[in-house]
């Protein structure tokens, strides 16, 4: 799957002991130019160090679900945004400000209620006498690691007001236009439906989450783990283990990750069998297709690779499409449309012949 004049055998992952020349071990901007062979050491070998760095680091703080931990740093480097749905007390906090700690980022917990405003995620226009005019007062969204707890407990209004944010990276208020700062995220947990007091997310929101994600119940020895307290640190105990500026390269690294035509013929099968199943009243949209793509991308590079092959497509097809599409029998439990729209894509990417 590697372009002519690859120097590393196809499925190999490069290390950072492969490089020489380095000056400082984990600094981004420190290999350098060296010719031949420096241009992977760039853009896979010390990138899969850093990845590898943060990965470690917030599982100290949720133990026992790498899986998950891969997911959200997969969210991260391909500057989308994740929901997490599942019951309450499974750790979907303690991962988001795992995440923010890691990187050294800005972090803000917003609480969703029922009686909850647009301006109390936004900001608001307040009136400065002295000045004579308006001066905008950011809210909680103004910050690079937003955890937007229980977001199906307030209102449709409130939940669409994210919608701008999490497309655009900027919000637009009282005719002007304030841009986020880099990287930006939003992790929005939400719990089950068939709890009291719950909006469902409208599907032009949903559409916007890069990935849905379920954390689940521990192993039982990783339960007693948590019970001892033995070496599980609180996320504010975590110090930073890469930088604000090293997320920023680690996403440009990404967008370049190589997809071949099989890849991308691959891509448009699984969406197009969406669309195709009588199982479905609505398949993936081209931002779903997109999404697919980018989350991909970013996988391969967590996995030392500037390359895709079909089982990085594939392995994510459930947590980057299932909550874009919608079933059309509802006559089940709220609960349990979403793990049915899952076993839909899940056997869809079965279904689908893997390019060779």
């Amino acid at each position: 799957m590697r372009g002519p004049g690859a120097r590393e055998a196809p499925g190999r992952i490069l290390q950072a002991s492969d490089c020489n020349g380095v000056r400082e071990a984990g600094a981004y901007r420190e290999w350098p130019d060296t010719g031949a062979g420096s241009s992977d050491c760039n853009e896979v070998a010390l990138p899969l160090e850093l990845i590898r760095r943060l990965e470690a680091n917030v599982a100290r703080a949720l133990v026992g679900k790498p899986d998950v931990v891969r997911l959200a740093v997969v969210g991260l480097l391909a500057r989308g945004h994740l929901l997490i749905e599942d019951v309450p007390g499974v750790g979907k906090t303690t991962l988001a400000a795992a995440l923010a700690r890691s990187i050294g980022a800005g972090f803000q917990r917003i609480q969703f209620t029922s009686d909850m405003l647009p301006s109390d995620i936004l900001g608001v226009s307040v009136w400065q006498a002295e000045r004579g005019e308006f001066v905008f007062k950011p809210g909680p969204l103004f910050t690079n690691i937003v955890l937007a707890d229980e977001i199906n407990r307030t209102t449709p209004k409130t939940q669409s007001s994210l919608l701008e944010a999490m497309n655009e990276t900027q919000v637009s208020l009282d005719h002007s236009t304030y841009p986020l700062p880099r990287p930006f995220m939003v992790l929005a947990t939400q719990n089950p439906l068939e709890y009291e007091g719950t909006h469902p997310l409208p599907e032009s929101q949903l559409d916007r989450f890069l990935l849905r994600i379920r954390v689940g119940y521990p192993e039982a020895d990783d339960e007693k783990t948590i019970l001892r307290a033995a070496g599980v640190p609180s996320p504010d105990a975590l110090a930073p283990v890469v930088g604000v500026d090293d997320v920023l390269e680690l996403q440009a690294t990404a967008e370049r990750v190589r997809a071949e035509e099989p890849i991308l013929d691959y891509v448009m099968a699984l969406v197009a069998a969406t669309r195709r199943s009588p199982l479905l009243t609505l398949g993936v949209s081209p931002r779903g297709a997109l999404a697919l793509l980018r989350s991909a991308r970013a996988a391969a590079l967590a996995d030392g690779r500037d390359y895709l092959v079909p089982d990085d497509v594939k392995g994510l097809a459930v947590p980057a499409l299932a909550h874009r599409v919608l079933l059309k029998s509802r006559t089940g439990a709220p609960g349990e449309r979403g793990a049915d729209a899952e076993a839909v894509i899940r056997s869809i990417s079965q279904q689908v012949p893997v390019p060779r």
